[in-house]
């Protein structure tokens, strides 16, 4: 092995062993899955598993940019209905519109919003907690008023093609947008932007010490979190149709998706990959509870329990470790 292959290897083991915890309970339920239901892994099954579990993977990468750098993003579940809604009126009124200049739109409305909050929260000193409480209240509120409660219009097939389509015959788009997401992702927590948001979530006053522009920094985690959050919405959309509640619930999903997966709430700690597998773990584990018959009134139950277990759990384990002096391992990895 050469020298530039060995840096390589460490980076990868370490990206698979930050969040082990979580990798080990998406393998045992995939298996369970596999047991309850023996054609779970037959193509076309599979992929739709993957195709649902999308929107929560880039939601939840997303809210790993604003969780591991000290905030919060109560909005996105808001920012995902909508957009949703806001498509169907855009093609209301202009039925002839490009798909792809939509979904643009979108994406520029998603970074406002996000805009909006991370300048908020750093330049007015506002709790993010409370700054995308309120931005999710506003939007909730907005779409109300525009639709009345009850959207109207629909979304042309050219614009569903991303949450239902296919590519090169069987595999789905809302795939591919997944995995695209997911490596950029990735590779944006491994270059210096990446570190920044570590450093600022680890100790604000160290970074900011050290020449790191803080506040920009979270702005800028904002700002992706709701670029996300409306691709999202352009997978809700496309393969779940109009409707006034499109993304409730998802801010939720996606704060326990990213807790399951041993990201640290309060920053500094945590990896990217391990949130979006915390996202699939999530998925994997409503799908067995719907295939058990349970009701799917309980998730917001078994959310609550994951995250409260999460967090103590992590909370013990980081006590245990600074009491011997030691830090986790792979705590600040990407």
């Amino acid at each position: 092995m050469t020298s530039a292959q060995a840096p390589a290897g460490r980076r990868v083991l370490r990206a698979l062993t930050t969040g082990t915890p979580v990798y080990i309970l998406l393998a045992a339920l995939l298996v369970a899955l596999a047991l309850t239901d023996p054609g779970f892994y037959e193509p076309d099954r599979f992929l739709s598993f993957i195709k649902r579990a999308a929107p929560l993977v880039i939601l939840a990468a997303g809210q790993y940019l604003v969780i591991v750098c000290g905030e919060f993003d109560l909005s996105v579940g808001a920012i995902v209905t909508a957009g949703v809604v806001a498509a169907a009126e855009l093609y209301g009124s202009f039925p002839d519109a490009p798909w792809l200049l939509v979904t643009v739109v979108l994406l520029l409305a998603g970074a406002l919003a996000g805009l909006v909050s991370g300048l908020i929260t750093t330049l007015l000193r506002v709790p993010s907690f409370i700054t995308t409480l309120g931005m999710m209240l506003i939007l909730e509120g907005a779409v109300f008023f525009w639709t009345g409660g009850s959207p109207h219009g629909a979304l042309p097939a050219a614009f569903r093609g991303l949450g239902r389509g296919t590519a090169f015959g069987r595999l789905p788009w809302a795939v591919l947008v997944c995995v695209v997401a997911g490596l950029l992702a990735v590779r944006l927590m491994r270059s210096d932007f990446g570190r920044t948001l570590l450093a600022t979530g680890d100790s604000e006053r160290a970074a900011s010490l050290a020449g790191v522009r803080v506040a920009r920094a979270r702005t800028i985690a904002f700002i992706l979190s709701g670029v996300a959050a409306a691709l999202a919405a352009v997978l809700v959309g496309g393969f779940s149709g109009v409707s006034a509640q499109a993304g409730r619930g998802y801010e939720f999903e996606a704060i326990t998706a990213v807790v399951l997966g041993g990201v640290v709430l309060g920053g500094g700690r945590g990896s990217v990959v391990a949130a979006m597998a915390g996202a699939f773990s999530l998925q994997a584990l409503f799908t067995l509870l719907n295939l058990q018959g349970v009701s799917g009134a309980l998730e917001s139950t078994v959310q609550g329990v994951i995250v409260i277990a999460a967090v103590a759990l992590g909370a013990a384990d980081w006590s245990r470790l600074r009491r011997r002096g030691t830090e986790p391992s792979g705590a600040k990895s990407s």
